[in-house]
């Protein structure tokens, strides 16, 4: 069949996407300018004032810790499993790919208890650690694990879609013509999918730095220790500092707005890639 198809716009189509506009602006737009309308009300120096408190540095230097971490474990993690998942069949590949998915399933806050059941107090492993001196709980490295498991599947569940569809022909040609397999990654596998890993790293970070749930059940709230941002927020926000905890929230907001852009140029890259590995 030659004949040119066309698709008629309805009449009813402008009214859809303006229902759809109004929704994201009445759900989305209208809650994030209203955090900075607050953090603003009583001026500059309203604004500026919780950013003289040392908790609050302790907050942001902890936040940028915990992500600093996690996230570039979590993109090794991730492309490590992408790479296994893509390029080889074992036993248990079903349930990697399970487990991968684990995190999308439940409650952060259940994400943060499974660490207080092994490594609290009465935990199944708190009392041979207590006796060891280690502690886990209430401390950075609980905030480390409970956000490392939160953002266990932002960078593989990126890279395995396009690993899968870029096939392994380029890298089958790279081990015949002699290159060995860190060099195949190195010089092909990797450079194919950069733009999904910065994407999926992208996103990781982002929850990374604004994941509340988890962290609030393994950080103990100990002000100016295992506060992260979002804990310190709903601190300032309980002790009615109004005003300082909205501010503090634009922090977050702003990396919001900055993840939306950054996702959207490494949207268009993205698609550009997958464009490209098809017509080839």
């Amino acid at each position: 069949m030659s004949a040119d198809r066309r698709i008629h716009t309805p009449g009813w189509a402008p009214l859809l996407i303006l229902a759809a506009v109004a929704s994201l602006a009445g759900l989305v737009g209208l809650p994030l300018a209203m955090v900075f309308v607050q953090a603003f009300q009583k001026g500059v120096e309203g604004f500026l004032e919780p950013f003289r408190e040392p908790d609050t540095w302790s907050a942001i230097r902890l936040t940028l810790l915990v992500a600093g971490i996690s996230v570039p474990l979590n993109a090794v993690f991730g492309l490590a499993a992408a790479w296994a998942v893509t390029r080889f069949q074992f036993v248990g590949k079903s349930l990697l790919m399970a487990l991968i998915d684990l995190p999308f399933s439940i409650s952060p806050v259940i994400s943060g208890l499974v660490w207080v059941l092994l490594f609290g107090a009465q935990g199944f492993l708190g009392p041979t650690l207590d006796a060891l001196g280690v502690k886990v709980i209430f401390t950075t490295t609980g905030l480390v694990l409970a956000t490392l498991l939160i953002t266990l599947p932002f960078v593989a569940r990126e890279l395995i879609p396009l690993m899968q569809e870029q096939g392994s022909d380029e890298e089958a040609a790279a081990i015949t013509l002699g290159a060995g397999g860190w060099t195949t990654f190195f010089r092909v596998t990797l450079p194919n999918v950069k733009w999904a890993l910065l994407y999926g790293v992208l996103l990781c970070n982002a929850r990374a730095m604004g994941e509340f749930g988890a962290v609030s059940v393994v950080s103990g709230h100990i002000r100016g220790l295992t506060n992260t941002l979002p804990l310190h927020v709903e601190i300032l926000y309980n002790e009615y500092d109004f005003v300082g905890a909205f501010a503090v929230a634009t922090l977050l907001a702003g990396l919001g707005l900055l993840t939306l852009v950054a996702k959207s140029l490494l949207e268009w890259r993205f698609a550009g890639e997958i464009a490209a590995t098809r017509r080839h």
